[in-house]
């Protein structure tokens, strides 16, 4: 028998007192747990409340929970690569939540409909100053003024967002919503200043009269690697092919291109130089299942004619000829060499295997602590060696993506807000996690994911106009009453409708129940039925029992 079997056949917990009747020895308490995507978010989001808004039909309130963590929504339903789905309790059963896609429906709406962001507080008095702005600078620029301090954002270049502007391609990340999501946050105040590289951070501070400072300078240095080669076509590496495609001034490639690496990078890559007119082939070391790059975009890539040559590595180039080693993997996942070669054609090579950030500029600064890979160390509170001075996004130890990015710039806006006004706020305690061995979901019908459309196969790779479509409002509607709100309660009903005594009083729609513990007995009819195991049977207090 299975622990949800023995709950829903055990007797009521009573003991018998002869003077009084039955003595309850435990009673139900609403109590709400952590939806799994809500724990999976690198960006602290509250998922499940604001897909709850959507259901009711209040898009605006929906988008207003949603920008209390994430100022970027219409960006994020695009290039965030939603662990959230990766962890919701209904992929278990058929396909998890779209919530990305609800996240841009929202996020595209707000731009439609020209909601602002929220009013910033009083003016704390306190300066900031932002290096960076990427996801991160962004994202910490905009919690910051939220709190009421005046902070100024330091780009050397001539836009904000960083690699979402400069990296990720506009058939991915359209340049008018990522434009339109940034001018929300400096009409909150936030001052941009562009083309301004910061070599002295010290320097910088005083002259600023800084109170603080948060560095998010990313990671936009191509890694290189050694390769003979003798009258080599041109080699490029992908980051500042990238950002040239995107400054319009795109290098002239040949009929056949190569493309060395198997992350995301590789395959924006090669997708950008398809549309440039080439024929791309990306060459990696490894297999597809041991790939960086997520699923998805490989296979975007192979639709779109990119050609992939797994399990190998570039051993030398001559003029147009590139000769590879056939690899093959050991029990551990790593490439070893078979020592057979083949030679593949390519008139040019572009250098996909990752990126550096440059800490140069910030090693005089004492106090602060550099990793062997350059990144910049930092404490739970996102603050270096060096009090006053914090940083986060590509710079700091950590996964390279978007959405964690937006997450660090959220944890260290709080931070220096403590550290500006001295205080000490506690951390809440750690919800329990709702995963789906906890939910009872007798009230739920299956209902698979709705589809983001693409446009046509034939005209992707035309231009770089946006590949994947938004979910339509009933759609997005749709969607969201997918969710299975695990652990929080949503007003079924059954509660009420379950208890024998007529224990549970309803308080009205949005304010839940409560229990009149004069007429439970605590036979747990209420926690049997709960379908999202929003309701905890816990001991009688020792109090109670002695009346």
């Amino acid at each position: 028998m299975n622990q949800k079997q023995r709950d829903l056949t055990s007797p009521p917990d009573l003991t018998f007192d002869r003077s009084v009747g039955p003595v309850r020895m435990r009673r139900p308490v609403y109590r709400d747990l952590l939806p799994p995507c809500n724990n999976a978010c690198p960006a602290g989001e509250n998922i499940q409340a604001w897909l709850a808004k959507v259901v009711e039909g209040d898009a605006r309130g929906a988008w207003e929970i949603l920008v209390q963590d994430n100022p970027l929504p219409a960006v994020h339903g695009r290039v965030c690569y939603h662990p959230c789905e990766s962890s919701c309790n209904r992929g278990q059963l058929e396909s998890p939540v779209s919530i990305h896609a609800v996240e841009r429906y929202l996020g595209d709406l707000a731009l439609a409909e020209s909601w602002p962001l929220p009013r910033p507080a009083p003016p704390s008095g306190k300066r900031a100053l932002v290096v960076g702005a990427g996801p991160a600078g962004l994202s910490c620029a905009y919690h910051l003024a939220r709190m009421g301090h005046a902070v100024v954002v330091l780009e050397a270049g001539p836009v904000a967002g960083g690699m979402m502007h400069f990296g990720i391609p506009a058939y991915r990340l359209p340049r008018n919503i990522l434009d339109a999501e940034v001018a929300r946050i400096a009409a909150m105040g936030v001052t941009f200043v562009f083309n301004h590289k910061v070599g002295d951070l010290t320097g910088e501070m005083l002259d600023g009269n800084f109170d603080a400072a948060f560095l998010a300078i990313g990671a936009g240095v191509g890694k290189k690697t050694e390769i003979p080669a003798r009258e080599a076509g041109k080699i490029l590496d992908a980051v500042g092919f990238l950002r040239d495609v995107e400054l319009g001034s795109a290098p002239k490639l040949g009929r056949r291109v190569a493309i060395y690496g198997g992350g995301n990078t590789a395959m924006d890559a090669a997708r950008v130089a398809k549309r440039l007119g080439a024929e791309p082939l990306i060459i990696y070391r490894r297999d597809r299942e041991h790939m960086p790059a997520h699923s998805f975009e490989a296979d975007e890539a192979l639709e779109e004619g990119v050609q992939i040559h797994w399990l190998r590595t570039i051993k030398s180039i001559e003029e147009t000829r590139i000769e590879v080693e056939v690899m093959t993997l050991d029990e551990n996942g790593r490439p070893v060499p078979t020592g057979e070669t083949e030679v593949l054609d390519a008139d040019d090579l572009i250098l996909a295997l990752g990126q550096d950030t440059d800490t140069s500029f910030l090693r005089n600064v004492e106090g602060l602590e550099f990793g062997s890979d350059g990144v910049i160390q930092v404490n739970s509170e996102m603050m270096t060696g060096r009090p006053g001075i914090f940083a986060g996004g590509d710079m700091a130890p950590s996964e390279r993506t978007v959405t964690i990015a937006v997450g660090h710039g959220k944890r260290a806006a709080r931070s220096i807000d403590r550290y500006l006004r001295t205080q000490d706020r506690p951390e809440p305690k750690p919800k329990d996690i709702a995963h789906l061995d906890r939910l009872r979901l007798w009230f739920f019908a299956d209902a698979a994911a709705r589809i983001q459309h693409q446009i046509p196969l034939n005209e992707r790779t035309q231009g770089f106009g946006e590949v994947v479509q938004g979910l339509t409002e009933a759609d997005a509607e749709f969607e969201a009453k997918r969710c299975f709100s695990c652990g929080n309660c949503f007003e079924c009903d059954g509660c009420y409708g379950a208890c024998p005594e007529d224990a549970i009083v309803k308080l009205g729609p949005g304010l839940r129940y409560a229990v009149n513990f004069d007429l439970c007995t605590g036979c747990g009819a209420c926690f049997d039925q709960c379908p999202v195991h929003a309701i905890a049977l816990v001991p009688e207090p020792q109090e109670a029992l002695a009346r």
